[in-house]
């Protein structure tokens, strides 16, 4: 998804301001699934996209091996000599149900230095502000 934002022109979305305002939240998943535990919000990550009709899904940190890594990390998903599954795969996801604390979000990464200093200016009177980084690699 990021990447059809990056483009700007997808004739299917209506947001057209690019992917520089996107912020990453980044959480720790021990610490993501424990409070999800014990606050009673159901959790799960899927193998692939979670927005097609035929993911998988699965609830337990010991099938984390299920998920293939090395689509994640992929850098080239899409062209004639890369399989169509790494797409989907890429896009694996964890969810968590309702809601998820600001307390948990340990890091963000910005597209840029300023972007990030709206970030800091945005979170400025919170009495918790996670660290917040420039990491353009995250971005196309």
């Amino acid at each position: 998804m990021l990447y059809v934002i990056s483009r700007r022109n997808h004739e299917e979305l209506a947001y057209k301001d690019g992917q520089e305002p996107i912020v990453h939240l980044v959480a720790d998943l021990s610490r993501a699934v424990d409070w999800a535990d014990k606050n009673g919000h159901r959790w799960a990550f899927t193998l692939s996209n979670a927005g097609s009709s035929y993911f998988e899904d699965r609830c337990r940190l010991d099938q984390l091996g299920e998920i293939d890594w090395g689509a994640v990390a992929a850098r080239q998903w899409a062209g004639g000599n890369v399989s169509s599954m790494i797409k989907e795969k890429k896009q694996a996801e964890f969810l968590i149900e309702k809601s998820f604390p600001w307390e948990l979000v340990k890091g963000i990464g910005v597209y840029s230095q300023r972007q990030g200093n709206e970030v800091m200016r945005l979170i400025a009177g919170a009495e918790y502000r996670p660290k917040i980084k420039v990491k353009r690699d995250w971005y196309y």
